[in-house]
């Protein structure tokens, strides 16, 4: 007489399998959200929380006018400072006992991060700047950040604003008209975005 499976011992070997596949795939994602938000804590928010600490200590806009890291006169605004490529905001957040963000790229001078998305791994670039909103009609100082991954810049809008709109709240795809009603693009289809968060 042979001996084989049942049905239902087929069925119960099939549904571990699938808990245990399911259980893989949520921890993969659990391990992205918890890298995302410590880039998004340890280099974005830091650098929010030195530029306003620095205008808290000084009363001066950090990266505006060449007494505080910028390139010109003081005004009000930031000279739109690329943060990879200067070592003269570093020194200026030092000279007052504040910690210079750090980042995973050793060159970078803590402007640049190497951030793995989904799609793509992009080094982003982050800048002190002036920019204009085209849905509000304002400019405003923000940091502006350059070549972000797609999936990682709505999970960081959610982080921020707590819903992903690429057109309102602090964190916003620049420029902020792009998209319609707000959806951000296709991460499959649009790799990159240019990001700004307000100070």
């Amino acid at each position: 007489m042979r001996k084989g499976f049942t049905l239902v011992e087929l069925s119960i070997v099939l549904i571990i399998i699938g808990l245990i596949i399911g259980g893989v795939m949520k921890g993969k994602d659990l391990i992205n959200s918890a890298s995302q938000k410590k880039i998004y804590n340890t280099w974005i928010k830091q650098w929010q929380v030195q530029v306003n600490a620095y205008q808290d200590r000084t009363g001066a806009v950090l990266g505006d006018g060449k007494n505080n890291g910028g390139k010109t006169t003081e005004d009000g605004r930031m000279d739109n400072v690329n943060l990879a490529k200067t070592k003269t905001v570093q020194t200026k957040l030092a000279a007052i006992g504040l910690d210079v963000p750090v980042s995973n790229i050793a060159a970078s001078n803590g402007g640049s991060y190497s951030i793995k998305g989904k799609y793509t791994t992009a080094n982003v670039t982050a800048y002190l700047y002036y920019l204009r909103s085209n849905t509000n009609k304002t400019s405003r100082n923000c940091l502006y950040i350059t070549g972000m991954p797609t999936d990682v810049a709505i999970a960081f809008d959610k982080i921020s604003d707590g819903q992903a709109n690429s057109q309102t709240g602090d964190f916003r795809r620049y420029p902020d008209n792009k998209d319609k009603n707000g959806v951000w693009p296709d991460s499959q289809k649009t790799k990159t975005v240019n990001v700004s968060i307000e100070f």
